[in-house]
């Protein structure tokens, strides 16, 4: 099957990844790093002026309407250019709070999300119990497994993470402002779930192309006996297995974007982590021990992508949901 995008997604995406090139996006990250979320909040208000936070809100609370085709294509771009922050969580609190219909609570919260005014981080049953950026979201909404949703008070209390702009933290225990409960909760983030776990797979195909972007120019300029590495054949070979990881991955991505089934989303979550993954292990054995220095901005996606790998589902947990759709219901 072939996906063609139209001419409005195709300007979409095109908007958000001319305006992330123009922004100082390696200077945010690390910025938000060593714990100044400033600069990282500037660039989320940039991106609300293309309507990007919108696209997970409906009309009728200032946004566009649940739109998961045009917000992977928006995800893809953010993850190329390395955005910090939980925009995967922010995205996905919008939807559970969309699914909800409750519309006090969604008057309350949904047009600062759709504005871009403010960010939120989630914690789902089934998913990790940490939250990210809790510290700096200005919503931090829990859902437990007794179906309870609730606004923690505080950050909880933090945890050393892999990559230094993904910051975690344990969610208060049981605190907080207590939202809503019941079987409505419980599928409201059934569905928020595998909205986060979509757009993470856009966001890993997005760091995967950045990585292989970097390592083909690399391999261009790196000369070893006076000729580019790029023109060794075990280095072409390498290069060509990770792009065709990646190809392999978009119209998985795409499909589960138009038929978020939680086997399609599955699917698409696994191979385009494991590709992104992949991407990362060949550019930091191309690029040799310059890869690890912190200086270079390469290592700003190389400590993305295996976190992004295992964010809202692992590959075994990803494995595991598309054999559940593929196998017949017993009769």
């Amino acid at each position: 099957m072939r996906f063609l995008l139209t001419d409005e997604q195709s300007d979409f995406a095109r908007t958000v990844r001319s305006l992330l090139g123009s922004a100082q996006v390696p200077a945010a990250v690390r910025a938000w790093a060593d714990g100044d979320a400033g600069p990282g909040r500037a660039l989320w208000a940039r991106l609300a002026e293309t309507g990007l936070f919108a696209l997970a809100v409906p009309e009728a609370y200032e946004g566009v309407g649940l739109l998961p085709s045009e917000l992977s294509l928006g995800f893809v771009e953010l993850g190329r250019a390395g955005v910090p922050g939980p925009v995967v969580e922010s995205a996905a609190a919008s939807v559970l709070l969309a699914e909800l219909a409750d519309k006090t609570l969604a008057e309350r919260l949904l047009p600062r999300l759709a504005r871009g005014e403010a960010s939120a981080t989630l914690t789902l049953p089934g998913g990790s119990p940490y939250a990210v950026d809790a510290d700096s979201a200005t919503y931090r909404f829990t859902v437990s497994s007794a179906g309870e949703l609730r606004l923690a008070a505080g950050p909880g209390e933090p945890l050393p993470s892999t990559d230094p702009a993904r910051r975690l933290s344990l969610p208060p225990a049981g605190g907080g402002e207590l939202l809503a409960a019941g079987p409505a909760v419980a599928r409201a983030a059934e569905v928020a779930g595998r909205w986060a776990r979509l757009l993470t797979a856009a966001q890993c195909l997005g760091v995967g192309e950045a990585l292989l972007a970097r390592t083909v120019e690399y391999a261009k300029q790196r000369t070893q006996f006076g000729t580019p590495i790029g023109t060794f054949q075990a280095v072409k070979h390498r290069l060509a297995d990770t792009l065709l990881d990646l190809e392999f991955a978009r119209p998985l991505v795409w499909a589960a974007a138009l038929s978020p089934g939680p086997g399609e989303v599955a699917a698409a979550k696994l191979a385009a982590g494991e590709a992104s993954y992949r991407a990362a292990m060949t550019a930091l054995q191309l690029h040799g021990a310059v890869g690890y220095t912190e200086e270079l901005d390469l290592s700003l996606w190389l400590r993305k992508a295996r976190p992004l790998r295992d964010a809202w589902g692992t590959p075994a947990a990803c494995r595991a949901e598309v054999l559940r759709s593929l196998t017949p219901p017993r009769r």
